[in-house]
């Protein structure tokens, strides 16, 4: 067994069923480079460390989460923080509970819990169904429109030893229901930790979610997130992905458009500079008639940094009405970086409008020239046009106020770009 196997398997506290998961896991081993899911992204120096379950939390500083409002929910190195979290204003109709307190009450409060992963590639959800035993259950019931945005909140600190935690959340919204979820993952200081999170985004008829993350764990944290979501007739998921963080980073966001006229519309943003692998990967099924995604990914290779992207959407037979376009476009700053892209459009169904591409580039020339001619250094031209490229995504989230606080985030990351 590896010592990210061993390591991990020391921290397992669940029922005979939860431990034959984990043993599968175990079998299965780490995915190598044939695996076509892990061909960009090395984890032999991964399943060479060791880490140890979170015991308690430190403590941090409450005012770190000052430009966060309530309500949100906070958790520290995977464990909820009560002293930090603000959950006491819930609108009515909102219902947010931790899953550790849904496992108390029986099979019934966690029956999503009940999907299988068994594809080789698929080991740390694995992994997360065997050693998960706390996140957010986060549900709306039918008809309720939340106009304030619900905050998510993930801190990873330093506690003088390597931590992995597994976390397990729901976001679910019944017939008509509306709402906004900003979810924040970033480190109060230096830490080596590794955070392996499963979400399921669950949409009933005419419900609408709109989700940002913004990932920006520190130098040298893993961070391995997977999204399962399914949309019913006419539902619409809005999404925003801002990976800017970690030394490892992975995301797979796979969404079933089962509904008739369900939509799906996901930008995102991948900032590998330094050392940082950024890997995402989408699987997109359209399942419904007059089905739709819109996907629009951006990233930067910089320094010795590496992107890596795979946008996959499957049309099948009898999603007739189709409409399904991706764009991933990349900029390479660096000799030493590298980006790799795959965009698949695999199609079984006839009347659909489909189209996808993907480009890698340098910044323009004659851009940078312009801006240099009017005063700029090369440096600032630069970020200059790299800020610019990364706006565009940012109008998937409607609201002006949000758009401007992602900004923000993306303009402190991009500052790193300039730093000797």
């Amino acid at each position: 067994m590896s010592a990210l196997f061993d390591s991990l398997a020391q921290g397992f506290t669940g029922d005979a069923s939860r431990r034959a998961e984990l043993d599968e896991a175990l079998r299965a081993g780490l995915p190598g480079p044939r695996n076509e899911a892990w061909k960009y992204t090395s984890l032999r120096q991964l399943e060479r460390r060791s880490f140890q379950p979170v015991q308690e939390a430190p403590a941090v500083d409450p005012l770190l989460l000052a430009d966060i409002p309530g309500p949100r929910a906070v958790f520290v190195n995977g464990r909820y923080s009560v002293a930090l979290s603000l959950t006491t204003d819930l609108p009515e109709g909102v219902s947010l509970q931790l899953l550790s307190e849904a496992l108390a009450q029986g099979p019934e409060s966690v029956r999503f819990l009940g999907r299988r992963f068994e594809r080789s590639e698929e080991v740390f959800a694995r992994l997360n169904a065997a050693l998960a035993s706390e996140g957010v259950l986060l549900r709306l019931d039918e008809g309720v429109v939340v106009t304030h945005p619900l905050h998510l909140v993930f801190i990873g600190a330093a506690d003088g030893a390597d931590r992995a935690w597994h976390l397990r959340h729901l976001i679910e919204l019944r017939a008509g229901a509306s709402l906004t979820v900003l979810e924040h993952h970033f480190a109060v200081d230096d830490h080596a930790h590794l955070a392996n999170s499963l979400t399921h985004v669950h949409l009933a008829r005419d419900a609408q979610l709109r989700h940002a993350r913004v990932q920006r764990d520190g130098d040298r944290g893993s961070s391995l997130l997977r999204t399962e979501a399914v949309l019913a007739r006419d539902a619409e998921y809005r999404r925003m992905d801002l990976e800017l963080g970690a030394a490892l980073s992975r995301h797979e966001l796979n969404v079933r458009l089962e509904g008739d006229g369900s939509r799906l519309l996901a930008n995102g943003v991948l900032l590998a500079d330094g050392r940082r692998h950024l890997d995402t990967r989408l699987g997109i099924d359209h399942i419904g008639r007059d089905t739709a995604c819109e996907l629009g990914w951006r990233g930067l290779g910089a320094g010795r940094g590496r992107a890596v992207f795979h946008g996959g959407i499957l049309i099948r037979e009898g999603a007739d009405g189709t409409d399904a376009a991706l764009s991933n476009k990349n900029l390479l700053l660096s000799e030493h970086a590298e980006i790799d892209t795959q965009p698949v459009l695999e199609i079984h169904a006839d009347e659909v409008k489909a189209a996808h591409g993907a480009t890698v580039g340098k910044l323009d020339a004659n851009a940078l020239f312009y801006l240099r001619s009017r005063g700029l250094s090369e440096a600032e031209a630069q970020l200059l046009l790299t800020a610019a490229f990364f706006r565009e995504p940012l109008a998937v989230i409607g609201s002006a106020e949000i758009r401007e606080a992602l900004t923000a985030r993306i303009d402190a990351a991009l500052a790193r770009l300039a730093t000797p």
